[in-house]
């Protein structure tokens, strides 16, 4: 139960209030754009089975790998790709938390 908290807090509330706190004229385009780096799960349907709950996300999908993890912290650089990259970033974070729970 906890876990679960605390995977989907990070996931909804972490990009909320970055989307309050330093986005506050486009909140709601900001939190928008932040909880479509959920996206990335996707790659979930590459693996077999599709879900593992004893299974660590983080180095094991395409798009989880640390590989992408340094492209997603890269693009947290540029301003125009900042947003989606704090998105894809935030996603990581929830999903360290979730594996740190294994």
């Amino acid at each position: 139960m906890l876990q679960t908290f605390a995977h989907y807090g990070c996931h909804f509330l972490i990009p909320l209030f970055v989307a309050l706190i330093w986005y506050k004229p486009n909140w709601k385009f900001a939190f928008l754009i932040m909880i479509s780096g959920m996206l990335i799960d996707l790659d979930h349907l590459l693996a077999n089975p599709v879900f593992d709950p004893n299974r660590c996300s983080i180095g094991f999908h395409p798009l989880h790998s640390y590989f992408a993890i340094t492209f997603y912290l890269f693009l947290l650089i540029p301003k125009k790709s900042r947003l989606v990259a704090l998105g894809l970033v935030i996603h990581i974070i929830a999903d360290v938390v979730d594996c740190s729970f294994m």
